[in-house]
């Protein structure tokens, strides 16, 4: 399969050595906006960029008529745009918070907790979400993914960094020298704690589910996310 990395950065040259390893080949490299976006001989792009050029760079691919994956955070004011857009050209995208198989798994585990946290009084959550410090949005996509997740099935009616109201779920944002990423989500009574928690050890995780992700869109049409991926039907 030929791959257009959208995004040359430490997460694009993690894909590149992965898909490397997988026999996979680089059909391009995009380092900037300024550079040349020549899909020419490209099965699907991976866009891992900064969320000022992430909505360019997808709809650069979809008129190319290639399919597109994204990870890149901090844009998703404008997703239904993109998937309007998408769905105009009868394209493919698919686009997540976190590639990483094992966040994805966590997701489905923050829900059903979220859904049994609902069921019982006297109990307060909050989030806590650690990155390296070139990570350039905060909170995190993943901690906004599992915030929403929360308040879908909860009385929380949104999400805050500051100091939280009532129905508020507060978002502890650290940004730490190296560290790929840490999430954990603590339910907290005068009783006891409940926390679920995932520690990436590197960025290999992230890279890997987002070339799994390529190779799972090539030849499909439509709008996906990693839940299709991984056949999560619960």
């Amino acid at each position: 399969m030929n791959i257009a990395l959208l995004g040359y950065g430490r997460m694009g040259k993690s894909i590149e050595a992965i898909a490397l390893k997988r026999k996979h080949t680089i059909s391009l490299k995009i380092s900037n906006a300024n550079d040349e976006f020549d899909f020419t001989n490209t099965d699907v792009a991976i866009d891992f960029s900064i969320p000022t050029a992430a909505v360019s760079n997808i709809k650069k691919a979809l008129d190319a008529g290639v399919p597109v994956i994204s990870g890149t955070t901090g844009w998703l004011e404008q997703y239904h745009e993109v998937i309007d857009y998408c769905n105009a050209k009868n394209g493919t995208f698919l686009y997540a918070s976190n590639f990483s198989l094992g966040v994805n798994i966590f997701f489905e585990i923050n829900k059903k907790l979220s859904e049994l946290m609902a069921t019982v009084d006297g109990y307060s959550v909050k989030m806590e979400e650690i990155h390296h410090t070139k990570k350039l949005d905060a909170p995190s996509g993943t901690a906004i993914t599992l915030a929403e997740q929360i308040i879908e099935n909860t009385d929380y009616k949104k999400w805050t960094l500051d100091q939280p109201n009532s129905d508020e779920i507060h978002i502890d944002a650290k940004r730490i020298p190296e560290v790929p990423g840490t999430h954990e989500v603590t339910y907290n009574s005068e009783i006891d704690s409940i926390s679920i928690k995932h520690t990436a050890h590197s960025r290999q995780g992230f890279a890997l589910g987002a070339v799994v992700a390529a190779e799972w869109i090539k030849d499909k049409k439509g709008v996906y996310t990693m839940r299709d991926v991984l056949q999560i039907n619960v």
